[in-house]
């Protein structure tokens, strides 16, 4: 007991703490250290003579199958030292696993009150019963091993097997033993599958039968003080992201400077508890990447180039373009309605058109038969999620393909249009090919690439994204809507700044990652090391 309670708090600050502590308390239990012996109780060995003559006495009725002959207990199967008046067992020679019926759906009968098992739980119900005695449920096909207590008359179907304990076992101590030999890890195949002549073969130990009722009451007492840690511990998680949630939709809502710089301060006083949990340091990144779009991340400076100057060289660029024939005209966009801005931003930014600024759109086919072996070939199953890592590149050796590629330049951006993968965004760093689902594009005059992929990739950006797209199958952004998203226009010095900030503030998020991970591997290996050593 002592080496539970000092692992009691442990539990709380770690993520799988409490289920470790389940494992634990069950470790203790049927190794015969969770509550003490006592010399007066039967001992196991006379418990065991009469679950043998027992079992024998049903093969003679035929209510049950004899067996083979299980093989004597091995020392190096004994894994631990036996506490005074228990004894060792092989399933095969305690336990009967029975086969379930099959009960075909049209068979059942839903107004019935008996329950139907099937591999891991209730599927259904019925009038008649395959049991009318309590039994353990163990999944034979897909959930092997997993186990149910059914505690009434029910029917346990084709993919199961069903337990009846004997006389001498308490019908929760052999669920406890059962959990304790980890039948899981005895599937088989795609679809998992239990032989229950390998479960057989398993050795537990068996206490008397007074301390198996002394070590379910114990265990049930423990179990109930683990349900309310976890509760806690659910509770205090749960209260952590509404705080943190609250803090960080004030920073992002807020228009005046000293509510702003409040928001920041509250967040900077409580940080170390704000952002033990990993879900908010992932949400941290995202409302970083918004408030760099929204202007609040770095000051302006009024001797940047104003934004009038830079549109009007946009304009000029475009016009070049046209004239020496590598971009068509484009279609005309209608103006900025002010029901369509998203957020407010800074003196000196202007909201455009991303088909104003950028060659959304202005696409560049590719055909196999064009491209050098050593061609990069970029597809969606690269680029990991919501990171927008690079995962790897493979070559045209190594992707063979029939139909277009887009091409993409070094520094282009390359958008996945594809739901669930709008935020997929990378900087190209060499020149390449991509697949269809993909768009290149870059920004006009004095438009970073590295600022543009900052902006699709922040929340406003993926939101509309996800609200503009259209089909059932595999849904996806059209050009003409991505042409139409709003873009924070402002001065390329900003951009430089804004995302030198995002990419400071991103890797202090990822140390606190693995700070967090660091933590919660040592504790868990804690943990572990008590299991082994137990």
């Amino acid at each position: 007991m002592e080496l539970l309670q000092k692992y009691f708090n442990i539990a709380l600050e770690t993520p799988d703490g409490i289920k470790k502590l389940r494992d634990l308390i069950l470790t203790l239990a049927v190794r015969g250290k969770l509550v003490p012996q006592d010399p007066n109780d039967e001992p196991a060995n006379v418990l065991l003579e009469k679950i043998y003559k027992g079992k024998a006495r049903l093969i003679i009725k035929g209510k049950i199958q004899n067996q083979k002959p299980l093989p004597d207990i091995m020392e190096h199967e004994k894994l631990f030292e036996l506490p005074n008046g228990w004894e060792w067992f092989r399933v095969g020679n305690v336990f009967d696993f029975q086969y379930g019926k099959s009960l075909p759906g049209r068979s059942r009968n839903e107004s019935g009150d008996i329950d139907v098992y099937g591999s891991n739980g209730i599927v259904s119900k019925h009038t008649e019963f395959l049991s009318n005695e309590p039994c353990i449920v163990i999944g034979r096909k897909g959930s092997a091993g997993a186990l149910n207590k059914a505690l009434r008359p029910s029917w346990t179907t084709d993919v199961a097997y069903f337990l009846i304990p004997p006389l001498g076992f308490d019908f929760h101590y052999a669920f406890i033993i059962l959990r304790s030999l980890r039948l899981e890890k005895l599937g088989k195949g795609i679809k998992p599958g239990l032989n229950r002549n390998e479960a057989y073969k398993l050795v537990g130990a068996l206490p008397p039968l007074a301390e198996q009722k002394r070590i379910v009451a114990k265990i049930n007492q423990l179990m109930l003080l683990c349900d309310q840690l976890e509760l806690q511990k659910n509770e205090r998680k749960q209260k952590i992201i509404e705080v943190h949630t609250a803090a960080v939709n004030r920073l992002l809502t807020v228009v005046d400077e000293v509510s702003f710089n409040s928001s920041g301060q509250f967040i900077t006083r409580h940080f170390s508890e704000l952002y033990s949990i990993p879900e908010n340091i992932t949400k941290l990144k995202k409302s970083i990447m918004q408030l760099a779009v929204m202007g609040k991340l770095v000051s302006q400076d009024p001797n940047d180039q104003p934004m009038g100057e830079l549109l009007k060289e946009i304009e000029s660029e475009k016009k070049q373009l046209i004239q020496k024939g590598k971009i068509r005209v484009p279609e005309p966009l209608p103006p900025i309605k002010p029901e369509e801005i998203p957020h407010e931003v800074p003196k000196g930014w202007q909201w455009v058109r991303l088909g104003e600024v950028t060659t959304y759109g202005i696409l560049d086919k590719a055909e196999p038969a064009d491209l050098a072996e050593d061609t990069w070939v970029l597809d969606l199953e690269d680029i990991e999620k919501e990171t927008s890592q690079l995962l790897q590149k493979i070559r045209l050796t190594d992707r063979r393909f029939s139909s277009s590629k887009n091409r993409f330049m070094k520094d282009d951006v390359i958008y996945g249009k594809l739901r669930p993968y709008l935020d997929k965004v990378i900087v190209a760093d060499e020149n390449g090919v991509c697949t269809t689902e993909m768009i290149p594009l870059r920004g006009y005059k004095s438009i970073t690439p590295q600022y543009l992929r900052l902006v699709m990739k922040s929340p406003y950006f993926i939101r509309y994204s996800t609200e503009s797209t259209h089909g059932m199958n595999l849904p996806r952004l059209g050009t003409e809507k991505a042409r139409l998203a709003l873009f924070p226009m402002v001065s390329e010095r900003e951009q430089r700044r804004i995302v030198n900030e995002v990419d400071e503030l991103t890797k202090l998020c990822d140390t606190m990652e693995r700070q967090l991970n660091s933590a919660t591997t040592k504790q868990t290996a804690l943990f572990d090391a008590v299991l082994v050593k137990v």
